[in-house]
């Protein structure tokens, strides 16, 4: 049965539910009632996105000045092959700072920064890697830009950025065929619609791009999903837009209300990815509550129907964990980080909302990026952890596992390895000690004794519409993980340096 078909006689009975196109995970009752947890972790200082090779054998990680390479073939031994760091350090501007993603696809790894806007000064723009010999990663080419880059994407000889300019924050695609990058076209909303052009850059911001099947996937911001066909690259051109709010909606947001618009719901389209058929898509929104008098955060993931993409049908929203304070802190310590980050007086007039810290013990809960493949959604929660979700009825997603352990790790992303295992990694920023890998069971169980991110002694913090939870919500050191103290306890936390802080575009471009 196809996902098609699915959505069209939604006749799934409890049993059909359990065993629809599973995706190689199955419930298989002596290991569910195993304590879930880690299966390892290997500490990595400042790792921030990981993705996985192709052959599954190998994970590569983002690690602020360069990138890692792990060897995942032993998920209870992940082991650190490779390492680089200060990249372009001889170049003018160098080295690349901020290298927040990393994207591979068959043995050209991708790394980009700086992931947000720092000075015109700094070095910008992409690497290649021939990976390999992932032990050996040899540098294959560079292609400068103009602009930073948060996100990116490869595939098929193709480099798709996030080409925040602070004007038309276009979709830029870049031939890397025979490593000799050559940007071949561009696509952005106000090109699409000159109204867009009203909006102010820094709430429709493009903020991370998934490519399948010849459509590229943006992450609009406050301004939605959009579609966009780039089966000819030098021809991008609009399919259909969905999920966020009118060019004239935001337009009329005042520049006073811009902060709150940006760090909270409704809006924050923050990272989007399909299923094989590009029927159901999920988006999640990376939001926190703010002064307000509305609750507008944390942020968890929509399920949508897709399968005619120019008709949409919102589905279900799966829920962030509970936590005792969900807003954005813009606390002093973080912003002498975001200093150290940015030349002097880089500071925006729209307030720097990316110098944000989690304001309490549990930290922040919100979305952030995952991985969509058969009927399961691998997600991450930052400081709420890992979760697996069943989503075979789309409009009844299932929690198979939770994973959490705020004092220790913050998760920055969960993608599939293997019907056996997924991987997990946790954000580190300035040695802080939470950067590393972690791998979990690819199954559906119950961590002993979580911890408790509200403080109220329960465990029980979820809405999905089937949890699978439990524990007393007290802290049990063999399920909650080892300490990865190499690196130092958790600080303040700049997690909130994912969003983009587009709000220093003004300078950066003047």
């Amino acid at each position: 049965m196809h996902r098609r078909e699915f959505l069209r006689t939604a006749a799934v009975g409890g049993g059909a539910a359990s065993l629809f196109a599973s995706g190689g995970v199955v419930s298989n009752g002596a290991a569910d009632t195993e304590p879930y947890r880690p299966l390892g972790r290997v500490a990595i200082t400042n790792a921030k996105e990981a993705v996985v090779g192709n052959d599954g054998k190998t994970a590569f990680v983002a690690t602020t000045d360069g990138f890692a390479t792990v060897d995942i073939r032993n998920p209870k031994q992940p082991t650190v092959m490779a390492e680089r760091h200060d990249l372009l350090a001889q170049r003018d501007g160098g080295p690349l700072l901020q290298i927040w993603d990393a994207k591979v696809d068959g043995d050209r790894l991708l790394v980009a920064g700086p992931a947000n806007p720092i000075g015109s000064d700094a070095v910008h723009g992409f690497l290649l890697y021939d990976v390999r010999d992932p032990t050996d990663p040899k540098r294959v080419a560079f292609h400068e830009t103009t602009f930073p880059i948060h996100n990116a994407f490869l595939k098929d000889d193709i480099a798709y950025l996030t080409g925040n300019d602070g004007d038309g924050n276009p979709l830029v695609l870049v031939n890397v065929s025979n490593d000799a990058p050559k940007e071949v076209g561009r696509w952005s909303m106000v090109d699409y619609d000159e109204d867009w052009g009203d909006v102010d850059p820094w709430v429709r911001t493009l903020h991370d791009v998934r490519v399948h099947d010849g459509r590229a996937y943006l992450a609009q911001w406050d301004a939605g999903t959009w579609v966009v066909d780039v089966s000819d690259p030098k021809k991008p051109a609009h399919v259909s837009h969905f999920g966020g709010r009118s060019p004239d909606d935001l337009a009329s947001i005042p520049s006073s209300q811009e902060r709150e618009a940006v760090v909270g719901l409704p809006g924050n389209a923050h990272f989007v990815m399909t299923n094989e058929d590009a029927s159901l898509l999920a988006c999640n929104k990376e939001a926190w509550d703010t002064d307000g008098p509305d609750t507008t955060g944390p942020g968890g993931i929509d399920l949508w129907d897709i399968s005619d993409v120019t008709t949409p049908r919102k589905l279900t929203t799966i829920q962030p964990p509970k936590t005792d304070d969900p807003s954005y802190d813009l606390g002093a310590s973080l912003s002498s980080v975001a200093a150290a980050l940015s030349p002097v007086g880089v500071a925006s007039g729209h307030d720097c909302h990316e110098c944000g810290r989690g304001s309490s013990a549990t930290g922040w809960t919100t979305s952030h990026n995952f991985d969509f493949v058969g009927d399961r959604l691998y997600t991450s929660w930052y400081s709420g952890g890992v979760k697996l979700f069943d989503v075979s009825d789309p409009e009844n997603p299932t929690e198979l596992a939770w994973w959490r352990n705020p004092s220790e790790a913050a998760f920055w992303t969960a993608q599939r390895v293997s019907d056996d295992v997924f991987i997990g990694g946790s954000m580190g920023q300035e040695g802080d000690g939470r950067g590393g890998l972690y791998t979990f069971p690819n199954r559906g169980g119950q961590q002993r004794n979580p911890p408790s991110l509200t403080g109220t002694g329960t465990a029980s913090e979820t809405t999905t519409s089937k949890p699978v939870t439990g524990g007393d919500g007290t802290t049990d050191s063999s399920d909650g993980g080892t300490s990865l103290t190499e690196e130092g306890r958790f600080g303040a936390g700049v997690a909130g340096l994912s969003i983009l802080g587009v709000g220093v575009w003004k300078r950066f471009r003047g």
